[in-house]
């Protein structure tokens, strides 16, 4: 891995209420190097999503900015693609047709037999050249995230960025995507930040592990450096103390060190307030 690409600095940003600005994310800081796999996890409502929505270019922060290699980040680009929990396709383009669309925008020097051989390259990538010309509604959930991140890997992303990419597949699925995805990153070498709620998912796949506090003006809690050499196999980390070391650090970190106060009903509050009375009259 090369010298840092990417710098989140002093990131925060509000959201206009009718109650006034809601901070949803203050001071995040994080320099990322070219190459690395980072997740971010937390609790729902920590701002993962917001952060990586900033990284993209589709929120401007409030305080702070996105540098990325000497260049400020302000708008959506090429050079960010992002792979959303929804797959996003076009139900009305083939599987073919959906990364086509994503090549033609992005990479317009190419001539037709060259986009045509990058195409079938990125879905070769995901196994997907055997569904070349079926329709989105033709395929399994799980060859439609392929499909979703074969069309962002054909726009020769600099950052790949992916909010819960597998969060909506089955456990099996999942597992297989995990492995098609570090087989790729160990090919292309793409710098990666993923969000992601499964913390075996967090451990297997990243270098680093961003745990992002509770919000309101969430930042980030702790990061943990993760050093199982690669390539990883899922079977043989099962019983490896190291794996279950971090894992253990995340899971303390989320249940332990941001436990969430449950909010108390009108009607515990009721009942506690009966209670109190009582105690006072005896």
């Amino acid at each position: 891995m090369q010298s840092k690409h990417l710098e989140i600095s002093q990131v925060g940003i509000d959201f206009p209420t009718p109650k006034g600005p809601f901070t949803a994310l203050t001071d995040v800081n994080l320099k990322i190097k070219k190459g690395e796999f980072i997740s971010l996890i937390g609790h729902s409502g920590c701002g993962k999503s917001t952060v990586l929505n900033i990284v993209a270019g589709l929120y401007q922060a409030t305080t702070g900015g996105v540098i990325l290699d000497d260049s400020e980040v302000t708008e959506p680009g090429p050079e960010r693609a992002v792979v959303f929990q929804n797959h996003s396709l076009l139900p009305w383009l083939t599987v073919y047709k959906n990364v086509e669309l994503a090549v033609k925008q992005t990479q317009k020097s190419k001539s037709k037999k060259e986009m045509r051989d990058w195409i079938l390259h990125n879905l070769e990538l995901v196994h997907m050249t055997h569904a070349l010309d079926k329709l989105p509604s033709e395929i399994s959930g799980g060859m439609k995230q392929r499909v979703g991140i074969a069309r962002a890997l054909a726009m020769e992303p600099k950052v790949l960025l992916m909010d819960e990419p597998f969060g909506a597949l089955d456990a099996l699925t999942r597992a297989h995507l995990q492995d098609s995805l570090m087989d790729i990153h160990a090919e292309l070498g793409n710098t990666v930040i993923m969000i992601t709620h499964d913390v075996d998912e967090a451990v297997l796949l990243s270098d680093r592990i961003v745990m992002m506090t509770n919000g309101p003006a969430a930042t980030i809690g702790e990061i943990l450096d993760v050093k199982l050499a690669r390539p990883r196999d899922r079977l043989v980390l099962a019983d490896n103390p190291e794996y279950n070391h971090y894992r253990h650090e995340v899971l303390t970190f989320l249940y332990e060190k941001q436990k969430k106060v449950e909010p108390v009903s009108s009607y515990k509050k009721a009942q506690q307030s009966k209670t109190s009375k009582k105690s006072d009259v005896a």
